[in-house]
């Protein structure tokens, strides 16, 4: 295993790259219940072969998690734990509506949502909890575009919400 890089985690044939579920039980990520909707919406919808999902929230549970805003009531590491849970419960659906996350072929876009204060500007930092975990997941040839804003507020009070856009095998 080449310890230089994790996206190079190899299958136990070690003669190709570790598939997405086998990086997730190779890294010990266990994923969450899938979040049940705090609304009438769908969690996931597919049209073609691109999987959208919802704003992905840190929750666990019915519960939110992180709430408050980075710069104020949060610092960016709080706000880094907050886009890798809110990550997980996207990989949660994910798996959830494909039935495996190797049915990922890349993931197209990362949105990040970052409640802020002031005038906090480091809201890239906060969205690479996100990032690093998809990353270690699908590894770095899968890495989306991606686009990060500072809001005011978000659903429930939390600091993060994440827009997840995958293409998906047909």
């Amino acid at each position: 295993m080449d310890t230089g890089s994790k996206d190079k985690i190899l299958s136990g044939d070690s003669s190709r790259l570790a598939t997405a579920e086998q990086r997730i039980r190779q890294l010990g990520i266990m994923l969450p219940a899938p979040p049940e909707p705090f609304g009438i919406y769908a969690e996931a919808v597919q049209t073609g072969n691109l999987l959208f999902l919802t704003g992905m929230l840190p929750t666990e549970g019915r519960e939110a998690k992180f709430v408050g805003r980075v710069g104020a009531e949060l610092d960016v590491e709080a706000g880094r734990a907050a886009a890798r849970l809110a990550a997980l419960n996207g990989l949660a659906v994910a798996k959830q509506h494909l039935g495996s996350l190797d049915q990922v072929k890349r993931i197209v876009r990362l949105g990040v949502a970052v409640a802020t204060s002031g005038d906090v500007r480091n809201q890239p930092k906060v969205a690479d909890g996100a990032s690093e975990l998809l990353q270690d997941v699908f590894g770095k040839d899968k890495n989306p575009c991606r686009l990060v804003y500072g809001v005011a507020s978000l659903p429930l009070g939390t600091s993060v919400e994440l827009e997840i856009i995958f293409e998906i095998a047909g």
